[in-house]
């Protein structure tokens, strides 16, 4: 019998310098024999999304469709709201009812999923659920770097063939590019965009510096209201507008991996769940391919839903964070509070909104590339990212 070549390979040590360096974005796949691939699977060593997106959804996307353009290859976009949240969920629960129901439903034998550890919440923990009680250990999203990949030896080792993996796009990437060498029977991928990921040494500056109670903090999301929302232990929510952070100190705080991203709405997935594109306390739905629709119709029954919509202009509101962003600017706290109601009322909504988050994003990311890595500059950003970028007018 024929050793598959990736099985001679060996994990790397743990705290042992990564091929993509300091541009590791700690998804798991080094952790184990997988590393043998690393070199063309690494989102940050070879990008290759278009390429994935014609073997994952049949086509890669139409650079000249605003919707593709942006939000990458899909079937249908929706806002939808499980009628009944599930308690405890970041949102209402959308992702953790799929992933429970496919279970239920003997659709997969295991969902990969990120837990966190007895000691610290945030601090993630990769695991193979068997059960709906393992996944839903596992809801809220751990907004640091984790390395979800680092089960893939256990699913070959198990003899798992139908399998649910839940991951951001740096992931997904590498994830695709082993796919055929896991011997899975089906691969089922449900991503959420992904954005500003940080370390947990990084997590704790973010939070003593940006909460007012750092240390009851359960979870936090940049919302559509332009705040950053911290849910506490006791069930309160405490708003901070985008406008007031410390941009001065935390502009070092976010992962070089992410500031060199441009797969923030998860290209690869089948389906995606987040938040952005959706009116304020509605999630926001992708279905890339026939797999994706197949996973949402699990749960269909149980949402609320609308179409998207769209409604503002974000360009000047870009281009006039893009300096702002650059030099650190920091307003005095009454001032952001003052900007946030104003933009919250005349400001971009729906999916103009996520437009002016990835424009917002990739501006950023594309002026961090060049200023860093700029020999990676042209191989490294995806050709969609290139002409989002293209509309706004950067510094040096």
């Amino acid at each position: 019998m024929t050793v598959s070549a990736h099985k001679k390979a060996k994990a790397l040590k743990p705290g042992s310098r990564r091929p993509a360096k300091e541009l590791c974005s700690e998804c798991g796949l080094c952790d184990t024999y997988y590393v043998h691939y690393v070199k063309d699977a690494c989102a940050f060593l070879n990008q290759q999304i278009a390429e994935l997106e014609i073997l994952a959804h049949g086509r890669s996307r139409n650079l000249d469709n605003q919707d593709d353009l942006y939000f990458g290859v899909s079937q249908e976009m929706m806002a939808a709201r499980k009628q009944q949240p599930i308690e405890g969920a970041q949102w209402t629960g959308i992702v953790s009812a799929i992933a429970c129901q496919m279970l239920e439903q003997g659709l997969v034998e295991g969902v990969v999923c990120v837990q966190n550890t007895a000691e610290d919440r945030f601090q993630p923990f990769p695991v193979i659920a068997r059960t709906p009680a393992e996944v839903l250990a596992a809801k809220v999203n751990k907004p640091t770097l984790s390395p979800n990949l680092n089960v893939l030896e256990q699913i070959e080792q198990s003899g798992l063939k139908r399998l649910l993996v839940i991951g951001v796009g740096c992931q997904i990437q590498a994830l695709r590019a082993v796919e055929q060498e896991l011997g899975l029977e089906k691969l089922y991928i449900l991503g959420t965009p992904c954005v500003d990921n940080v370390s947990r040494q990084g997590l704790q500056k973010f939070l003593d510096t940006t909460s007012r109670s750092p240390e009851t903090v359960v979870h936090y999301e940049f919302m559509q209201d332009f705040r950053i929302h911290f849910k506490h232990e006791d069930g309160s929510i405490e708003k901070v507008p985008f406008f007031g952070l410390k941009t001065n100190q935390l502009k070092d705080v976010f992962a070089p991996s992410c500031m060199s991203c441009f797969d923030y709405v998860n290209s690869l997935a089948d389906l995606v769940v987040g938040y952005m594109g959706a009116p304020f306390g509605w999630q926001w739905i992708v279905v890339r391919n026939q797999t994706g629709k197949e996973m949402l119709d699990l749960v269909r029954d149980q949402l609320d839903t609308q179409p998207v919509m769209s409604k503002g202009d974000r360009h000047q509101a870009v281009q006039q964070s893009i300096p702002a962003y650059d030099k650190g600017v920091t307003l005095p706290m009454w001032a952001a509070k003052l900007m946030g109601v104003v933009i919250e009322q005349i400001g971009p909504k729906g999916l103009e909104y996520a437009r002016f988050s990835i424009d917002s994003h990739f501006t950023r990311n594309y002026l961090h590339l060049k200023r860093n890595y700029p020999q990676k500059l042209e191989q490294h950003v995806p050709e969609y990212a290139k002409k989002i970028v293209a509309q706004y007018k950067l510094p040096e």
